[in-house]
């Protein structure tokens, strides 16, 4: 997917050189400027995360002391990724998709039926809004799917861990659960924007030859982050052979 966004920016750009006019030259700085901004904000994002603190009670084994140390519990603001986007999408096509096989039905009721779905699945206002809140509903479901709040408490408790002012237990898997729904509500109404960026652009744009996928950059720029973080791993364990 990657290789496929990167390979079509040449013909992208290109397209925008031919068709390009001296009316268009503050559309395309403003795309520009979208454009960018809209890459700040996935890095921002992505990268974002709330340290929750976590101290280590000290233990005595025989002779030796373990524990007494303190860290922290890494919580991302974009946990999900793009799979909401993705799930979004293959639930938002089907149901024209489906309705497009009755529009020539006998029954009148379905036939109506299907022209009405299929007209209002394509109104741009219907399909930003059911859009918006597939993404952000899904980016709720795929957290609480990988994110197990009570699993991480009770870990913690068996290794001596708590977190500052919070009880271990079930105060500790409250409070991760509520800290984590309300960073996600941050990061699914990111999505949900990345998402939908196209259709606003589409609503508020002038027609220009260039098209801005949020979607597309958050996978670029995801897979960028991930590479280089890999590579600069590589050579840490590189440098830590030759020492």
């Amino acid at each position: 997917i990657f290789a496929g966004i990167v390979a079509s920016l040449p013909t992208t750009l290109r397209n925008a050189m031919v068709n390009y006019t001296p009316a268009d030259f503050y559309t395309f700085v403003l795309f520009a400027l979208i454009a960018i901004a809209t890459v700040v904000g996935v890095v921002f994002i992505n990268e974002g995360q709330r340290n929750i603190p976590v101290n280590y009670a000290k233990q005595v084994r025989g002779n030796h002391v373990y524990g007494g140390s303190s860290t922290h519990l890494p919580l991302r603001v974009n946990m999900a990724g793009v799979i909401p986007i993705i799930f979004a999408i293959s639930l938002i096509m089907f149901p024209p998709m489906i309705a497009q096989f009755f529009v020539n039905a006998k029954s009148v009721w379905l036939a109506h039926a299907a022209t009405g779905t299929i007209q209002l699945f394509q109104g741009k206002l219907f399909y930003a809004v059911a859009y918006f809140l597939l993404v952000f509903g899904f980016t709720y479901f795929y957290t609480a799917v990988i994110f197990h709040p009570k699993k991480i408490a009770e870990n913690l408790q068996k290794q001596g861990g708590f977190i500052p002012g919070i009880r271990p237990g079930q105060e500790t898997e409250k409070y991760l659960g509520l800290t984590m729904s309300r960073i996600n509500l941050v990061g699914a109404t990111f999505l949900g924007l990345i998402a939908i960026l196209p259709l606003i652009l589409q609503v508020f744009g002038t027609g220009t030859a260039i098209s801005i996928g949020g979607t597309s950059l958050l996978i670029v720029v995801a897979v960028a982050i991930e590479t280089a973080k890999q590579i600069e791993a590589q050579v840490t364990m590189h440098e830590y052979d030759r020492i």
